[in-house]
């Protein structure tokens, strides 16, 4: 299934405008915890295909912002349980490992324009990104060197530039778990990584939550499993955020260009990073969670 992720930004925008999200009333989404839903701009269950399009997973947050499941569509959603309430959850992949092309089961939404519905990670001083993730490879897919989770898209990205991206990457020649922030379009990311060896915080064939912080505003990040901190380290001792000068710091205020979802690239025109992986409960949020939210997160499952 090949699409070109154009409909999901009219899809969008159409349903910011006229409709809340399908499973949050005025409690919010169940799986989250209450003390996180003003915050939660995005949330992906994978339970709620749009109407007509089963390609198109709705909104479950405040942005009513539809991502698409490229290449693979609906077949994408798949029978398994990441946490006890959990119903469906997303498949993502590399179809043929030995071709070079775009093809490659992955999720998201992107504009060239900006997405108007990720505003709210514009001009703003943090984000979180955190869900379900079960990895089946046993490292990046050959010529690449990471292995895409999800992330939230600069407003200057080709699909691939991020804001904030939780991920597995090669560090000083050794792949690690990490927390990659951007504050500004255009300037350079600060990359948190985890300590600890990638495969024993990601078993493989085995559900782990993991949260990835960014408080632009103090220069910092996080990483979390299974709701406790993740001892690490920054990958560099500058100051690539450039927040040693006057404030406010905050993001660059553009719209984000998308959210790409186990590969980068959501408008499918290039193949990068792909992730053999299951997800679910995929929640962007336009704050830098405290530790003791994402335990509170993690415990309400």
């Amino acid at each position: 299934m090949r699409r070109t992720g154009r409909v999901v930004v009219v899809a969008a925008a159409v349903l910011a405008a006229t409709a809340a999200p399908a499973s949050a009333g005025e409690n919010g989404p169940r799986d989250v915890h209450p003390s996180l839903r003003p915050n939660l701009v995005a949330y992906y269950d994978f339970d709620h295909p749009l109407r007509g399009d089963p390609a198109l997973e709705q909104d479950q947050g405040r942005s009513s912002t539809e991502i698409e499941l490229v290449n693979g569509g609906a077949a994408m959603r798949v029978a398994d349980r990441a946490y006890p309430s959990g119903g469906r959850v997303l498949q993502t992949k590399q179809v043929n490992p030995g071709v070079t092309g775009n093809d490659d089961w992955k999720a998201g939404i992107y504009s060239a324009s900006g997405v108007r519905t990720l505003r709210p990670f514009s001009a703003v001083e943090g984000a979180t990104v955190m869900g379900w993730f079960k990895r089946s490879m046993d490292g990046p897919a050959t010529g690449f060197n990471a292995i895409g989770l999800a992330g939230v898209l600069t407003g200057d990205s080709d699909g691939h530039g991020v804001r904030a991206l939780l991920e597995l990457i090669d560090v000083n020649g050794e792949l690690k778990l990490v927390a990659l922030g951007r504050r500004i379009d255009g300037g350079n990311s600060q990359t948190f990584a985890a300590g600890e060896d990638w495969k024993t915080l990601l078993p493989k064939d085995k559900w782990v939550h993991l949260t990835a912080t960014f408080d632009f505003a103090r220069g910092t990040m996080a990483l979390y499993r299974n709701g406790k901190p993740v001892p690490g380290f920054y990958t560099r001792t500058d100051d690539p955020w450039l927040i040693n000068g006057p404030g406010p710091h905050v993001t660059s205020a553009t719209d984000p260009r998308g959210i790409k979802i186990g590969g980068s690239f959501p408008q499918n025109t290039l193949e990068r990073n792909p992730c053999d992986c299951r997800m679910d409960a995929l929640m962007f949020l336009d704050r830098s969670l405290t530790a003791r939210e994402v335990a509170n997160q993690f415990r309400l499952y």
